[in-house]
């Protein structure tokens, strides 16, 4: 691991911070997606039968 120096803890919180973000926002595309395919596929249901 790279020396960091005095600032590491705050380099280390803010990186973390960052990529637990950067995961919520995965996981919450993914399944918003697959809601609006769900709605989507049971309109169209509606719409043929």
């Amino acid at each position: 691991m790279p020396d960091l120096g005095k600032y590491g803890a705050t380099i280390l919180t803010a990186y973390s911070a960052t990529i637990i973000l950067v995961v919520a926002m995965v996981v919450l595309s993914v399944v918003r997606a697959r809601k609006v395919k769900r709605q989507l596929a049971e309109l169209e249901a509606r719409r043929n039968g």
